[in-house]
């Protein structure tokens, strides 16, 4: 999994590529982190999983996680971009409630 971030505007976008499965998510999530908070002053957060491959459950818990983080800091956090099956396992999951896509 590779993560990335840059800044635009107050806004902070993380884009992740390759798999999100078990192996993958703790580097994530230790990157991602970091990334939140250095840049904790940003107006709001958007993940781009466009070139996420797969996610599984892992995932699911990776974005609540990153949530949890970006409510601490009273950032809001959306989702950019999954691809269709992503897409789906975030429908069934429910996340959209708390993530909202960005527009």
């Amino acid at each position: 999994m590779n993560v990335t971030g840059y800044l635009r505007e107050k806004i902070l976008y993380i884009n992740l590529s390759g798999e999100m499965d078990e192996y993958s998510a703790q580097s994530a999530r230790v990157k991602c982190d970091k990334l939140i908070e250095e840049n904790a002053s940003v107006r709001k957060i958007i993940i781009n999983l466009s070139e996420v491959a797969f996610m599984d459950s892992t995932g699911i818990g990776f974005l609540i996680g990153r949530y949890k983080k970006a409510a601490r800091i009273s950032v809001p956090l959306y989702i950019e971009k999954p691809n269709f099956s992503a897409d789906k396992i975030l429908n069934l999951s429910g996340i959209y409630s708390l993530i909202p896509k960005a527009e």
